[in-house]
């Protein structure tokens, strides 16, 4: 997700942010499942999506201007697999547009697929619907009704919701990579990738410590369920399979103490960019991954 980051010097400004707080150490311990030997062991892993599969400002950054961790989901579910190959050509910024086109000196992602392909994972559809722009609007307009839900009224103005509408204008698209995934890569298990826990499952968030309106992280929150909600009936629809990271992540949103946050906030305490997983974040979002992938 988050467009508005990964344009103009690729997340310079959320990065700076982080200041000289250090790495996050985590463990990656294995989830069962995952024996010494292998699950897959001859497993060819591609991965594909945008910034909540690549992990920007999350160390150690490996993927250039794609801004690449190599502790995000796709890097720690393949050493669970202990995949023959593996792939990762996820790139902030992308949109469902971007699987067929480059991104700066980055080739289209689905370039990456062939026959020999088992396993796809796809993390895809926030930007369609301009995440970052929303954030930012949201988060703008907070300080002028920070008990209102100012950025709910904005999006239904006239009495359409129009990021509900932006969510039913992506699911075609969505639609249209995941069927092109299936046709170059006709033998890979393909899983989708929902999107974690972002605002808090409940309340009121915790302004002015992240700039939402007390309203609106009802609304924002809904909203990404109605998201995650849209990308789990494309998978149905395309006969693939599904990851739920929301459920899994539920109680490690954006408002709580960084020792138990997974999702920074606006001003990040642990290494990641505004508004995305940190390396406690990707973590979880493998197992959820590896508990779908493994499944033959």
């Amino acid at each position: 997700m988050a467009e508005a980051y990964a344009r103009g010097g690729r997340y310079g400004k959320a990065l700076a942010a982080l200041g000289a707080v250090g790495a996050l150490a985590v463990g990656a311990a294995a989830p069962a499942g995952a024996s010494e030997a292998g699950t897959g062991g001859g497993e060819r892993y591609v991965a594909l999506g945008d910034s909540y599969t690549s992990a920007p400002g999350v160390p150690e950054q490996t993927g250039g201007d794609c801004a690449r961790s190599s502790v995000n989901y796709p890097s720690v579910t393949a050493k669970w697999l202990h995949t023959r190959t593996f792939k990762d050509v996820s790139c902030s910024g992308a949109t469902t547009d971007d699987m067929w086109r480059t991104q700066g000196a980055n080739p289209p992602q689905l370039n990456a697929l062939g026959k020999g392909t088992t396993l796809v994972t796809v993390g895809i559809g926030g930007n369609d619907i301009g995440f970052g722009d929303i954030i930012g609007t949201c988060a703008q307009l907070s300080v002028t009704d920070p008990a209102g839900a100012p950025c709910r009224t904005k999006y239904t103005e006239g009495g359409k919701d129009q990021l509900t509408a932006r969510i039913a204008a992506a699911a075609p698209k969505v639609a249209r990579v995941l069927k092109d995934v299936r046709k170059r890569a006709p033998h890979a298990r393909v899983v989708i990738v929902g999107y974690p826990t972002i605002m808090p499952d409940n309340g009121v968030g915790c302004f002015p410590a992240v700039p939402i309106a007390a309203g609106d992280v009802s609304y924002l929150r809904d909203t990404e369920k109605h998201l995650n909600t849209m990308l789990k009936q494309q998978a149905a629809k395309a006969g693939v399979r599904y990851a739920d990271t929301y459920g899994p992540t539920v109680g490690h949103d954006v408002c709580k103490p960084a020792t138990d946050r997974w999702v920074e906030g606006a001003n990040p305490e642990n290494p990641a960019a505004p508004f995305h997983p940190n390396a406690k974040g990707e973590e979880a979002m493998a197992r959820a991954v590896f508990g779908v992938a493994k499944k033959r």
